[in-house]
């Protein structure tokens, strides 16, 4: 096989960047199935570890993407065939192993999920990590009681990927949603989403009261730190929230008071080392009653592999609204 291009992630004098160069398969990490890689996406850990403001690469130099989806090139494991078509999300991609921007990766056998039935790879991808993170979220808490007659869910982090997913899943489900952000000019985006309401971040009082006023049946939390805080003092009895990240700090600062008077359920979403069977479960589901209604809303841009080194500042600075794929074939 000719050498093909890949955008990898290099440590040079401690300093961390990426760039798109050519490698072999020989420059990847061992796995048992090739893929020829037609799209992945952009999530906010892809941006922490290409730029190096999180400690997300264990080796370098390391291929990025956490996602991706293609066909098989080629395959030792009999459960996978030549021209399957197969996505990958998680499983240490861009961590411990070379991840998906690349135009082939060698992966296990055992991290591959077929794709579902109806659901394009571009589509796959334009869900990624981020829709399948919330689809795991809304499960999660399904599977825990939620129901919609039950109240309010609150979503924070309503602009980002993974926000945006759960407002556009949980409103197709029947639910009413609350949409908590600092972003003032994104109202027609969120209430085309599925948002019933929008509170901002800015004119929430939050208190300092083991216990405020309950609100909330339910929350997906993507931020972490002080807000997460709140909303742990602020949900109804019974009530559930999924926890999944911490771009507003890693600190969790509460009391026993929500969990032991009103039995609330903190859930923490880790989408990267899920079981197969669950893996496969929730994707049909986002191929289902799960499906994203607003799919081409949410994918605000499409970049090449060529342009991804200039394509994660503004996931940094958090001025990203929506979901990015990215074009690996083609």
């Amino acid at each position: 096989m000719e050498p093909f291009l890949a955008y990898r992630i290099h440590e040079d004098d401690g300093k961390i960047g990426g760039r798109v160069e050519h490698v072999t398969l020989d420059d990847l990490n061992e796995g048992g199935v090739v893929i020829r890689a037609a799209w992945s996406g952009i999530n906010y850990k892809d941006a922490l570890a290409a730029t190096g403001a999180g400690r997300i690469v264990r080796r370098f130099p390391m291929v990025g993407g956490i996602d991706v989806a293609g066909v098989v090139h080629a395959s030792n494991d009999p459960r996978y065939a030549e021209g399957d078509p197969v996505v990958i999300t998680g499983f240490g991609l861009s961590e411990d192993f070379d991840g998906g921007y690349c135009e082939y990766v060698r992966a296990s056998g055992d991290w591959l999920i077929p794709l579902p039935d109806g659901m394009s790879p571009r589509d796959s991808m334009a869900i990624g990590t981020a829709g399948f993170t919330a689809a795991l979220a809304v499960d999660r808490m399904e599977l825990n009681g939620q129901r919609p007659d039950r109240g309010p869910v609150l979503v924070n982090g309503a602009t980002g990927g993974v926000g945006s997913f759960a407002i556009d899943m949980l409103g197709g489900l029947g639910y009413e949603v609350t949409a908590f952000t600092g972003k003032r000019d994104q109202d027609e985006y969120l209430h085309a989403l599925g948002a019933s309401n929008i509170l901002y971040r800015d004119e929430v009082e939050m208190g300092t009261r083991p216990l405020e006023k309950a609100l909330w049946a339910g929350a997906v939390d993507n931020v972490g730190g002080d807000q997460l805080a709140w909303l742990t003092r602020t949900m109804r009895p019974e009530a559930n929230i999924a926890s999944i990240g911490l771009a507003g700090g890693f600190k969790l600062e509460t009391t026993v008071m929500p969990f032991i008077l009103r039995g609330v359920n903190l859930l923490g979403i880790n989408s990267v080392y899920v079981g197969w069977e669950q893996r496969e479960r929730v994707w049909q589901r986002l191929a289902s009653d799960l499906k994203p209604r607003c799919l081409d809303r949410i994918v605000t841009s499409e970049v090449a592999l060529s342009d991804l080194a200039s394509a994660f500042d503004g996931y940094m600075a958090g001025t990203v609204t929506g979901r990015a794929v990215v074009r690996i074939a083609g």
